[in-house]
């Protein structure tokens, strides 16, 4: 560090190794306008001022709270009693770390539960365990992370008896449904409309909102294929069922 009239003056390497940068990054924000030499001696080499000391620490300061450059360059380059902007970006910031904290928390939930099944009494079969990180893929691709957490959160108010006794009435409504499928019974028929309100009102144990519904419906209809893999019942069967079902809710909207 050099001594100049006006205050102390630090190379590129000595400011790299004061505040913990590389000196790359140091090009870097000089490559992109963020941080550049107060001043260059007679032979062209960096100095950096207390004044751009104090700039890179707000910059690292910035990129602590997760901003990227661009973000960084934009909220340095306001007006310094600009709070508003500043207090806008921060809100956007938080509310990402915290979506970034929900999807950590059910990463969490998965993994203890892939634990648990190793910890029992059986190995499970490889082919359950790729049939369950299927499963997590659909429920992604068709799913939003806050309907995901809608859907743990009813299953752990259900607990375990009854979600075991809905899995078996489902399966009851599904052969019941199947057999409507081969026989070609009308959608207009009493116990067809009976059994397709059993059917949702199982539906509605895990999911409320009409969105989350959207979803579930949606993936039975686009993903029959994988699910059938895991279900005794063929991809055609369970295409069918599901525009079956279908065709009960529009005719029931209808009459109603």
């Amino acid at each position: 560090m050099e001594q100049a009239g006006s205050g102390s003056q630090w190379t590129i390497g000595e400011l790299a190794e004061a505040c913990g940068v590389s000196v790359r990054a140091l090009h870097h924000y000089d490559e992109i306008g963020l941080l550049r030499a107060s001043r260059r001696t007679a032979s062209g080499h960096r100095r950096y001022t207390e004044q751009d000391v104090r700039r890179l620490y707000r910059i690292r300061g910035l990129q602590m709270l997760g901003l990227q450059l661009a973000e960084v360059g934009s909220t340095l380059e306001s007006p310094v009693d600009d709070l508003m902007s500043l207090r806008t970006l921060l809100e956007n910031q938080l509310a990402h770390v915290r979506r970034q904290a929900d999807q950590l928390k059910e990463l969490e939930g998965r993994i203890g539960q892939m634990l648990t099944r190793l910890d029992g009494p059986a190995m499970p079969a490889p082919e359950l365990f790729m049939s369950t990180l299927e499963m997590i893929a659909m429920l992604e691709n068709h799913f939003t992370p806050e309907q995901r957490q809608e859907l743990a959160a009813r299953r752990a108010v259900l607990g375990a008896d009854k979600i075991e006794d809905a899995k078996r009435r489902w399966v009851g409504l599904m052969e019941e449904g199947l057999g409507y499928v081969r026989d070609q019974t009308p959608v207009s028929d009493p116990a067809v409309r009976s059994w397709a309100r059993a059917w949702d009102e199982i539906g509605s144990m895990f999911h409320s909102g009409e969105q989350t519904k959207a979803a579930a419906r949606s993936m039975w209809q686009k993903e029959a294929p994988a699910l059938s893999e895991n279900l005794p019942w063929s991809a055609t069967d369970l295409a069918g069922l599901m525009d079956y079902l279908a065709k009960v809710r529009h005719h029931r909207a209808a009459a109603e």
